[in-house]
């Protein structure tokens, strides 16, 4: 793969609600070794992608607040390649900003846009896949997205559907997109697993940047005509003010719902790899591949279960014992400030801790 003009954009601007209390809004999921590889999901991914583009090509986008864990956690990363937003707005104007950013920077930049907080095995067969995109959308384009082959009914994906029939992804060339669907119940998922033709939406992107330019501006001008004028400012000491302007009035939506679900230039290149979305704790679960005999993921240096099965345990105190009977498809999550007891359920767990919201849960958020 010719590298020049290759990008990556890593979105790193969530506040990783969906594993609370671990994850806080001082310092969410992105910033934190959570699965415990001894990097935090960041550092992974920048590392990830510094063995596909050169490491002044990669941009971190993320929340204005996060400035001192970014030095922290990359201090090899240039300023100028980390864009601050005011505000989280979701995936769409976020990638708007990145676009316009290397637009300005490099008129035929090629971009990989990916989140912050996945894990990703057989990492040859990644960097290989990335690099095989990026070739197809230097003949064609389109609007390339990772389509992850399925290996069980799992309600907290969103799943793509590829045209061509249930054999088309064996040949191992990219499908046209037939349809999006969001976060399917346990019995769609496996309808969808059964017929061959959808995969895990991996929510990770290769397009050239003109393209995605020319989509966004289709698609959803009332998010690109708010950076009307950004050939001006980005880049100057005037970006800041633009961008607070820009987001102020922006709309919280995801590119999926605003670009991919509509174009008729989504396509999608089908991979094998052993990959993960660790953003709710029932995936984190689900990963973990040392349990007890009786479905227990425990994370604790003291415990006493009985009677309990299918159940999360999470703690950092070495002192603490935990002690549990009688639960089943529950998790424990315990920190130095708050403790969760809670079905093992993603939605479930989403419902309940709304909660915090509340003013008088603020210190604890």
């Amino acid at each position: 793969m010719n590298k020049s003009h290759c990008y990556c954009v890593i979105m790193a601007g969530g506040n990783g609600v969906r594993i609370w209390p671990v994850s806080r809004n001082a310092k969410p999921k992105q910033f934190l070794d959570v699965a415990d590889t001894g990097k935090t999901f960041i550092q992974s991914t920048f590392e990830r992608f510094s063995k596909i583009v050169p490491k002044e090509n990669i941009l971190i986008v993320t929340g204005d607040r996060y400035r001192k864990l970014i030095a922290e956690q990359l201090p090899e990363v240039a300023p100028e390649n980390v864009l601050y937003e005011p505000y989280s707005r979701s995936t769409a104007p976020c990638i708007a900003y990145a676009t316009y950013t290397l637009l300005k920077r490099d008129p035929e930049a090629k971009i990989v846009v990916t989140p912050s907080d996945h894990l990703i095995e057989d990492e040859e067969v990644f960097v290989e896949t990335i690099e095989k995109s990026f070739d197809y959308i230097d003949g064609n384009d389109v609007l390339m997205t990772l389509g992850v082959v399925p290996t069980r009914p799992d309600t907290n994906y969103g799943y793509i559907q590829a045209c061509g029939g249930s054999e088309a992804y064996k040949k191992g060339v990219p499908l046209q997109v037939k349809t999006f669907t969001e976060k399917p119940d346990r019995e769609l998922a496996q309808v969808f697993i059964n017929t061959g033709e959808f995969f895990w939406n991996a929510g990770i992107f290769i397009w050239k940047a003109q393209t995605i330019r020319q989509e966004m501006e289709k698609h959803l001008p009332e998010v690109t005509k708010l950076f009307n004028g950004w050939e001006n400012v980005l880049g100057t000491p005037l970006e800041g003010e633009f961008i607070a302007r820009t987001y102020t009035d922006c709309a919280n939506i995801s590119i999926d719902y605003g670009v991919m679900e509509k174009t008729d230039r989504a396509w999608i290149c089908p991979v094998q790899f052993k990959w993960n979305d660790v953003g709710t704790w029932e995936s984190l679960y689900n990963i973990i591949p040392t349990k007890d005999q009786k479905g227990n993921a425990i994370s604790a240096e003291k415990t006493l279960i009985e009677d309990t099965r299918d159940v999360l345990v999470v703690t950092p105190s070495k002192k603490k014992l935990i002690a549990i009977k009688g639960l089943e498809d529950y998790m424990v999550i315990d920190t130095e400030d708050a403790l969760v007891i809670c079905p093992k359920d993603d939605k479930k767990f989403k419902e309940f801790i709304s909660g915090i919201a509340m003013p008088e849960y603020e210190k604890y958020r």
